[in-house]
């Protein structure tokens, strides 16, 4: 020992790194393959290879730490409302956009294209996560955009950019770039979720000004002054937005960054929102002095035209959230195993072995959902799986996502003070999970909307108790937890007030018909044991005697 050191440093954790983040996860493997997503087997075990690397974690760490910075004007004093990144943001961005996750079930559809896109997604979400908004706005922005093929201004130049595999940063019109971002702006100071209270007037432009101003094939322009309180990604190449039009009511709108004359668009960024996570991607507040945007789908359907995208981004809510407390558990189960204490290695003590186990219980029914979620989006042609869709999509991104923050904060408290500090990623991911249940509809909006999809149609129940009847009548646990949910289920759904229950029992329902179906028993039953016949609780380290944890730990992460 050097002469001056006070002490010798050891029972330290090595960085959870160099690590193949789809090898390692039998769960997510076996349900990629199960869901119909195996043709991108290879394709994501090197995406799961790249980003486990130590170099795509210091990306992540820098990105976070180099946060956007809002250019109003140039040096001239011209207005330019430019977003400037750190150089990390965008070699992360690379990777996502090369990887397909912004769009690849849109540029190459067929059997399994959204269960290996959300395999993908799920596996960036446990590196980083600011980078997943733009991803995300655009991914669902397709569908929308293709009601939009009567305007060759938006399809021809907009849809070959945006399934591009080309991450491009630059601000130019959209003819000059290899690859566009899409995002979004929905809600506005007075609403919130109520989007319906909007007040932003759009006005259509005479179309003798508008082939003056853009020329002939750039007509039924609109003309828009408002405001958003959140705009998403201000650096995307264009946004939808909602706004009511003079004639029809509340409207959905594509508004560019530069206008077809090659000029840029009155879309006037105030400032960047200091947000508590997601600290790397730039959320913005934005007025529009007569910015000019273009009608998508019908004057009057803007609601309809957004939830079709909302159904999009509240599947990547979930699985971001799957995404990250994957990342959390790794972090975790990767350090018990290094640390000793009293005597042994922390992963051995019985009350950790508790904790740990049920979080890998919980981390692998999430995943198990979110693929399956997944492949619903596959199968939407098929009306059962439609309205499987409708109803897990908004009854998951409540109960998956609320249950986010409780398991960071475990996974951070098994580390103790050093799970606290910046220096490990757990602070970080933990100022994460929190967005999920806020952004694109609240808790208490995605229960509503589960009793409106029981409410609208009988099928909804057909729907789900199918899927349940999947897993048998073998185990008598899950029988009579199946037999009395639909019982509630029969006749009108208007208890608003015990709605959050309901749709936890729906998740936990078919979490547990998964692992019924296809984890192995030690998996399923400490599952039902814990969840079906006693309520989930509010804390993690509840599994009951004689759950074979160690055999839940191993499962969990793989050696590496």
């Amino acid at each position: 020992m050097n002469a001056f050191d006070t002490h010798e440093v050891f029972n330290q954790a090595t960085p959870f790194e160099n690590v193949n983040l789809f090898a390692c996860d039998p769960a997510l493997v076996e349900a990629l393959l199960r869901e119909g997503g195996g043709a991108a087997r290879q394709e994501l075990d090197a995406l799961g290879e790249k980003l486990g690397r130590a170099e795509t974690y210091a990306l992540a760490r820098l990105a976070n730490i180099h946060t956007p910075e809002l250019q109003q004007f140039d040096r001239a004093g011209r207005r330019i409302d430019e977003v400037l990144f750190h150089p990390a943001w965008h070699e992360l961005m690379a990777i996502l956009v090369g990887a397909g996750a912004h769009a690849a079930p849109w540029a190459s559809p067929g059997p399994g294209a959204q269960v290996a896109r959300a395999a993908a997604y799920l596996l960036v979400g446990q590196v980083e996560n600011g980078t997943q908004c733009p991803v995300t706005m655009t991914y669902a922005s397709v569908p929308a955009l293709r009601q939009a093929l009567d305007l060759p201004h938006i399809a021809a130049r907009w849809l070959p950019k945006i399934l591009s595999r080309e991450y491009d940063p630059r601000s130019l019109p959209v003819e000059q770039k290899r690859g566009a971002l899409i995002g979004m702006g929905m809600t506005e100071k007075q609403g919130g979720s109520d989007v319906r209270s909007n007040t932003t007037r759009a006005v259509p432009v005479p179309p003798a000004e508008a082939r003056v101003l853009f020329g002939d094939e750039a007509g039924g322009a609109w003309c828009i002054v408002g405001h958003k309180w959140f705009f998403s990604a201000p650096q995307c190449d264009a946004h939808l937005i909602l706004a009511q039009a003079e004639e029809g009511g509340l409207s959905c709108f594509f508004l560019p960054r530069y206008l077809p004359d090659g000029s840029r668009n009155a879309i006037r960024v105030q400032r960047l929102k200091d947000k508590l996570g997601n600290r790397s991607n730039a959320s913005s507040e934005v007025e529009f002095t007569n910015a000019y945007g273009w009608l998508v789908g019908q004057p009057g359907r803007g609601i309809p035209t957004i939830l079709e995208m909302a159904s999009h981004t509240r599947l990547d809510c979930v699985l971001g959230s799957s995404g990250i407390m994957r990342a959390a558990l790794t972090q975790a189960l990767h350090h018990a195993r290094q640390r000793a204490v009293f005597g042994k290695p922390l992963a051995g003590q019985p009350l950790m072995q508790n904790v740990l186990a049920d979080l890998a219980l919980e981390s692998e029914a999430a995943t198990a959902f979110a693929l399956r979620l997944a492949r619903c989006f596959d199968e939407k042609d098929d009306a059962g799986q439609a309205m499987l869709a409708r109803v897990l999509t908004p009854a998951g991104k409540y109960w998956i996502c609320k249950r986010g923050p409780g398991f960071g904060a475990e996974a951070m408290e098994v580390l103790g003070g050093t799970g606290y500090v910046e220096d490990a990623p757990l602070a970080r991911l933990y100022r994460e999970l929190p967005v999920n249940s806020i952004w694109e509809g609240s808790g208490n909006v995605m229960c509503l909307d589960v009793l409106r999809a029981f409410g609208k149609s009988p099928a909804a129940r057909d729907a789900l108790a199918a899927e349940l009847a999947l897993a048998g009548d073998a185990d008598a646990a899950f029988a009579e937890y199946r037999t009395r949910l639909l019982a509630d289920l029969d006749g009108p759904q208007t208890d608003e007030f015990g709605a959050r229950q309901l749709s936890e029992r729906i998740v936990l329902a078919v979490q547990a018909a998964l692992l019924l179906r296809h984890a192995p028993p030690f998996i399923a039953q400490a599952f039902l044991q814990s969840r079906l016949v006693q309520a989930p609780g509010g804390a993690y380290g509840r599994l009951p005697a004689g759950t074979d944890c160690a055999a839940i730990l191993a499962r969990a992460l793989r050696e590496y």
